[in-house]
């Protein structure tokens, strides 16, 4: 299928260089309409042909930097033999179409020849484009791979900073409860670990933050209330690695940590027209606007990966009133939603 798309756009690249000398033979030798175009298209027919030669020799040419003689003396080279060889096959073609041996040098074997120069050079040119715009393609790819795997990275030791304050702070209170903290701890490390996948689903991310909301429950007690909501449609869909984590923890961080009393989290997520919609709230502490603004190390990592993973098409937003809980909704893209 690849190859085949290939081929349609390097033949319709060719249709407008057609037409233009369709249009010059119409105005200059006064030639007609069809007989015009049928000449044309032979002509750009075997430039197209030929024109897969000079793609296959420029592949085995790369641009040098900086540019050298040789280079330059090497496509000469390729640019007189395409000429000539371009001469060679439409008198060739135009030799069987009227059964006898005809060269076909048009107003003069210069021009023919000078045209098959401008040929080479355009196809060399766009060639080279094509070689260096998909390079800068799979280094902007790389580098957001490498950038990904980056923050990845570094939300892997914040997460597990977190979960290890947890174990820690049981340890003097009830050793019990810190080695059953301590297993849940291993288990959600297994859980997170095993899955390299940069994008999980909902169903998958969400069995990974009942893991550690089991942890928190330990220290917590009572104290933490959880009350979760999914569409099926919403589980299904994709969503960032650690992104409900990250919510979630920020949640139990600014809304129970801070209280004596009990604090319900709510999660929920639905799908909204094209996009995922993720809300995790809490009835707890809240924050300032001012660490709103600045975000912790998690939140902060969270926007740098949305950034790189779906641009501008995906939102974090937080809200807080002080003493009345923290709001966050998390809006992805449905895959496909951009390119429709």
């Amino acid at each position: 299928m690849g190859r085949t798309w290939i081929w349609v756009q390097w033949l319709i690249g060719w249709l407008p260089v057609a037409a233009l000398f369709a249009v010059l033979m119409m105005t200059v030798h006064g030639a007609g309409f069809a007989s015009a175009l049928h000449y044309s298209l032979r002509l750009m027919a075997t430039a197209a042909l030929l024109g897969l030669v000079v793609h296959r020799f420029t592949a085995r040419l790369p641009w040098p930097h900086p540019l050298t003689l040789g280079f330059v003396a090497r496509h000469a080279v390729g640019a007189a033999l395409y000429a000539v060889a371009w001469v060679a096959a439409n008198s060739l073609v135009e030799s069987l179409l009227v059964g006898r041996i005809v060269l076909v040098v048009g107003p003069g074997i210069a021009a023919y020849l000078v045209t098959g120069v401008w040929f080479y050079v355009m196809i060399a040119g766009v060639a080279y484009a094509q070689r260096a715009a998909a390079r800068n393609a799979q280094l902007e790819a790389l580098q957001a791979r490498s950038q990904l795997a980056a923050l990845r990275a570094q939300l892997h030791p914040h997460f597990l900073f977190n979960a290890l304050h947890t174990v820690v702070q049981l340890i003097p209170l009830d050793p019990e409860r810190a080695v059953r903290a301590a297993e849940q701890l291993a288990a959600l490390l297994r859980a997170s670990f095993d899955n390299p996948r940069e994008q999980v689903t909902l169903r998958e991310e969400w069995k990974v933050v009942q893991l550690y909301l089991d942890i928190e429950a330990i220290r917590f007690g009572d104290r933490l209330i959880v009350d979760a909501e999914f569409t099926p449609e919403a589980l299904a869909a994709p969503v960032p690695s650690f992104a409900l984590q990250t919510l979630v923890e920020n949640a139990v961080r600014h809304g129970a940590a801070p209280r004596v009393a009990a604090t319900t989290l709510s999660v929920r997520a639905r799908i909204d027209g094209d996009a995922l919609l993720v809300i995790v709230e809490d009835d707890g502490q809240g924050a300032e606007p001012a660490a709103l603004q600045a975000g912790g190390t998690g939140l902060r990592r969270l926007r740098e990966r949305l950034g790189w993973l779906h641009g501008g098409t995906a939102a974090l937003s937080l809200h807080s009133v002080p003493g009345q809980g923290l709001r966050a909704e998390l809006r992805l893209p449905l895959p496909g939603a951009a390119d429709e």
